[in-house]
This record gives C-alpha cells, structure tokens and sequence, in this order.
C-alpha cells in the first residue's frame, strides 16, 4: 500500500507506476484504492463508477477499469455533502456526520472487493487517501491505516520534496501513528526532486538513523510528465502559453463543482492549442473556443457563471463569431431550463438555463453510466468516450445532433453552427475526433498528427522506466 504524508505527494501517480513495472514483468496486478473523494471519474467495464485514478492506473497494469478497483467512491456536492457511489453505483447523499455513521457500511463493501481481487490477481497495490496521520479521521478509518490493518498490509510511505519540509513531514506522521500503524510502514519514498543527491544524503542518512526505517527511494522531478490528475485542476494548465502565435485560444471557466476536466487533456496537450483554465472571478480573456465542463452541482455552478458575469462574456464571444461547447453538465446550461425535483444535487427546484439551445433537463434519480462509440454528426470521424450523468435533455435542438452514438443522434449543435452540446466525455481523445473539433472551432491547419493516447502510454512507460531505476527493488521485491 502507497500512503501519503499529504495529499497530492505522488500517491495515484506512483501506484501507475508501480502496477506498470510490474505488468511488464509479466505479474498480474491490479490498483486497488478502498475509497477515493474525486470529481474525476471514470466509467468501468462492469457498468459502474470508480475514480479516474484507477482507470489510470488499470491502463498501467494492462486491464480494462472495473468497480473493485475503487469500491467506495464520494463526490462532493457541497462543502459539506457528496454523492456516495458503492461498487460504482449511487447508494446515497449523504452530509459529513451521515458518512461517517456509514462507514461500517462502506469498510464491507472494500473488504469484498479486496477479497475478490485477492482470487483473481498476483499481487495488488492499494492507494491510501490524503494522509494517514488525519486524528480527526482515524476512528473507522477505511482509506488509509485502518484498511492496512484490516488487510494485514505493508505501507510505503510517500512525501513530496518539493513542496518544502519533507523531512518534517514523514517524522511527524510517523509520530502521529500508533504503534501498529508505525511497524507496518516499511520505508519511505522521497517525490519530485531536483538538485544533486549528494547534497540531499545528510538528510536521508538522518531520516534512516532517526525512524530505523529505509529510503526506498528518491524519484526524481520528472518535466513534462503527463498523468491524469486524480482530481485538482493542474496548476499549470492556469497560466498562458509560452507561445501563443498561430495557436486556437481555448478557455474553460473554472466552475466550483467542476467534474472529468481530464476531458481537457488532450487539448491542454495540443501543440497548435493555447488552452487556458480560467477562475471565475478572473478577468475574461478573448478566445475562439469557450467551453463549459461538467459539474457534479450544475444549478449552483450556473448561478456562479451568472454572479461573475460570463452569459454577458460569452453572449459577446458568441457576437464576434467565436464557438460555444458544453459537456455533460455544461450541455445542460446551455438549454432553457434545469430541474432538480428530487433535490439531487442541492436544493429542489428548477433554474433558467443559459438558453442558447431550445432544450430543458430533468435530473431523475437513476444515473446513466456507459461507454460509447460513434461518429460527430459534422464530420467523418470516429468519437469514444463514456457518459455520466442524472439529467435527461428533451427539446427540439437535439433534431440536430452533435454526435451519432451506437447509430442514435446524440447531443444537440446550433442551427448557425456556433454553439453545440454533447453528454459524452473522452471527446477529445481519439485524434480524428480532436482534429474535427479544432477545424470546427477555426483552427484551418489543424494537424491531424498529434494523438493524446499515444502520449500517455509514453507517459506512462516514461514514468515506469523512472521509478524501476530509482526504487530500491531488492527490499520491494520480497514484499510483492
């Protein structure tokens, strides 16, 4: 089991890495995380839900994503409340106390996942969440220590250098862990440094005096490595490109629900794209494409574009002859009006759209999961992705489809052929779709080169040659 002093040390990231080293050793492995809070999601092979991280890691350990991979999945709805998803179906809303009153509930669901993988696979590598030294969280813990327990399970223990105090970190949580917890951390791992090693050995030399545990290992700060990210919106996706001559201007406003922005990678990663995240309250920046994302509270997030005043932004956007997408939920402010009647994701009650297409939403209980594959209905090229979502669009726009799905019209695209609207996320991923998009959006030479899933395989061996020169695999190897 991987586990973290803080969250986003390199935890999602060095388990991909790990189950990759292993799969092209020929053993069969499976990621594992016992419960993951994350908006980015990921549809499974079994019909379910799980965490984007551990389709991630799947891909790395060579298997198709399935809901014992992450049994327990949360996805906050507010400050206070999330959406609980049990092997990769809604179980129920609940608020912070409720969950926690749940989680006897939630520990018997990973125990059965766990053991399922347990029959089926050689070895399996769990991700923790956050950090284990959370007090405040450790009495019916499921994520971090109290799985590890549960399960009889060794732990490495990882920190991010970078961030500053790493040495304070790894002491202070080991300080922080009872006496059980402490003996099964079997060393530590340092992540994302840069410098000459020789001056970082006085402190691994103390670390290792001071706890009697071993360094692993120190990976190194590895640039322009690209992982999905498991939920947080990448910081450098925030500020412009270095160079933005010739290149389509895409922004997407940073909405505070904000769900699968992963959807954006391949755009981000596009070499003729200047792709920017946008904060709401930032000023808005002229662009050829806008976008609007998924959301896991789309009337609240709504009401948030309203406050900062981005329907006027984009209403002049659209006047100047740019281009408007929205996803998922994003595809559902574009209509004329949503309906929450069962107080799905907050309050029960309706909203007024943004009212660009003719079209309304109804959010219905049962949430509509599945992968898909198709062609855009403007162009000759193949579209896959998969879709998430509770709401159900009626109106006349969807006459004019977006995409074809299975042969059925899907989506809903402007009769000016300015706005359009789609439920599927991945839509960028295959390069055909990417390109089609891009010439839709007015970029005349868009190359038909790039192809996003090829760079995260390359990723992903990247990232493995990486952490197979830096671990110390004669102490991993008797563990696995």
């Amino acid at each position: 089991m991987v586990q973290g002093t803080t969250s986003d040390a390199g935890k999602s990231t060095l388990v991909a890495a790990i189950c990759r080293v292993l799969y092209r050793r020929g053993v069969r492995v499976v990621p594992f995380k016992p419960q993951n809070m994350a908006l980015n999601s990921a549809v499974t092979v079994d019909g379910g839900e799980i965490g984007r991280a551990q389709a991630v890691q799947a891909e790395a350990a060579g298997l198709l994503p399935h809901t014992d991979m992450n049994p327990v999945l949360l996805k906050p709805n507010s400050d206070t409340g999330c959406q609980v998803i049990i092997h990769g179906k809604v179980a129920c809303n609940l608020e912070a106390h409720g969950y926690h009153a749940y989680k006897p509930t939630a520990m018997r669901a990973v125990l059965a996942s766990w053991q399922r993988l347990q029959r089926q696979y050689d070895c399996i590598v769990v991700e923790g969440a956050g950090s284990p030294a959370e007090i405040n969280l450790r009495e019916g813990d499921i994520a971090n220590m109290g799985f590890a327990e549960a399960a009889d399970c060794p732990v490495l223990l990882i920190a991010d250098i970078d961030r500053g105090g790493v040495f304070a970190h790894i002491v202070g949580t080991l300080a922080l862990l009872s006496a059980s917890e402490g003996q099964r951390v079997i060393g530590f791992v340092i992540n994302r440094f840069r410098g000459d090693i020789a001056l970082l050995q006085p402190g691994l030399d103390w670390l290792e005096q001071e706890t009697g545990k071993p360094v692993i290992g120190v990976l190194p700060y590895l640039h322009g490595l690209h992982i999905e990210a498991e939920d947080a919106i990448p910081l450098n996706a925030l500020s412009q490109a270095e160079n933005r001559e010739n290149r389509l201007r895409i922004i997407v406003p940073v909405l505070p629900h904000i769900s699968n922005h992963t959807d954006f990678d391949a755009l981000r990663l596009h070499p003729q794209v200047d792709f920017q995240f946008v904060p709401l309250s930032a000023e808005i920046p002229a662009a050829d494409l806008i976008i609007l994302s998924g959301s896991k509270n789309v009337r609240g997030d709504l009401q948030h574009l309203i406050n900062h005043r981005w329907p006027q932004a984009i209403s002049k956007h659209l006047r100047y002859g740019g281009k408007l997408l929205g996803i998922c939920g994003g595809f559902q402010m574009l209509g004329q009006q949503i309906h929450d009647p069962y107080a799905l994701e907050g309050e029960a009650g309706s909203s007024t759209g943004l009212g660009w297409l003719e079209m309304e939403t109804t959010l219905e209980s049962h949430k509509q999961l599945s992968q898909a594959q198709g062609k855009l209905a403007f162009a000759d090229a193949n579209v896959s992705g998969y879709e998430i979502h509770m709401g159900v669009t009626t109106g006349e726009a969807l006459l004019r489809p977006a995409l074809y799905l299975a042969g059925k019209a899907e989506g809903a695209m402007s009769a000016d052929n300015q706005i359009a609207g789609t439920y599927l996320h991945g839509l960028f991923d295959e390069p055909e779709s990417t390109h089609a998009w891009l010439l839709w959006a007015g970029l005349n030479h868009a190359s038909k080169n790039f192809n996003y899933r090829d760079l995260r395989e390359a990723s992903l061996n990247r990232l493995a040659d990486c952490v197979e020169q830096h671990l110390d695999w004669q102490k991993l190897n008797p563990l696995i």
